[in-house]
């Protein structure tokens, strides 16, 4: 017998209790966790985490490895994407080289993620996260030179701002703070040396799009609405590829 809140009840019991019981959904149709910033706190983790090794490896051998290079020269060879290194347009989101960059990414990973994650569910969350680091990628390659090389999770943490900005229109929130920061952002990445704008506006774009599949997704049919509107942006993604780049 099981324990219930009035006396006990058979196993059978509860096995078809529980089978007539909705599953909890968030506003969108991802499932309810417990700790709806998981995929957020594991996302921060991983890139401190390969910081971290870079640090103690050498971040020369971090970035040779993992960085966004379009062609150039890579340990004594020519390597980059042009070679068949595809990788790079996903690995390169995960590598920051100064302390500011990754505590300032990190930062917006952890405010915009712990809003984001519990609403999208988790799958749809990791998919606007990767999905948006392919897009940033893939517009800053289109532009890269010979020899030229970035890093960063900024293309998909713009990519994460694009879609609060969705999100937040889709349930009739205030979104001025949010083109406040995002204004901010932009012209400092037009204005401050170094900084890869292009990879953030396709990012944001990236994010944007995806979000509003999200969250304009018919009810009935949210889940293959939501995995077909990730497949087509990939699908996308990789012809810009394809055509512009390779």
């Amino acid at each position: 017998m099981t324990a219930a809140p009035v006396g006990y009840q058979c196993p059978e019991c509860v096995r078809q209790g529980n089978q007539a019981m909705r599953e909890a959904r968030t506003p969108l149709g991802g499932r309810v966790h417990e700790r709806g910033n998981l995929v957020t706190i594991t996302l921060i983790a991983l890139n401190v985490a390969i910081w971290l090794a870079g640090a103690v490896a050498g971040f020369g051998q971090l970035t040779n490895r993992f960085a966004l290079v379009a062609l150039g020269p890579v340990d004594g060879r020519l390597g980059g994407v042009l070679t068949g290194e595809w990788y790079r347009l996903l690995s390169a989101a995960f590598v920051h080289v100064q302390v500011w960059h990754i505590a300032l990414n990190m930062f917006a990973l952890w405010i915009i993620g712990s809003s984001l994650e519990p609403v999208l569910g988790r799958w749809r969350f990791i998919a606007l996260y990767l999905m948006s680091a392919l897009g940033g990628s893939t517009a800053s390659l289109m532009a890269m030179g010979f020899g030229g090389a970035s890093v960063g999770a900024s293309g998909a943490v713009f990519g994460l701002f694009g879609a609060l900005f969705v999100v937040a229109r889709r349930f009739g929130r205030d979104v001025s703070a949010v083109l406040v920061i995002l204004a901010i952002n932009v012209v400092i990445g037009f204005t401050i040396p170094g900084i890869d704008w292009r990879a953030h506006l396709g990012g944001l774009i990236t994010g944007a799009i995806l979000a509003y599949a999200f969250a304009h997704a018919p009810r009935s049919h949210r889940a293959i609405f939501s995995a077909t509107a990730v497949a087509v942006v990939a699908a996308i993604l990789a012809w810009v590829n394809a055509v512009f780049v390779a």
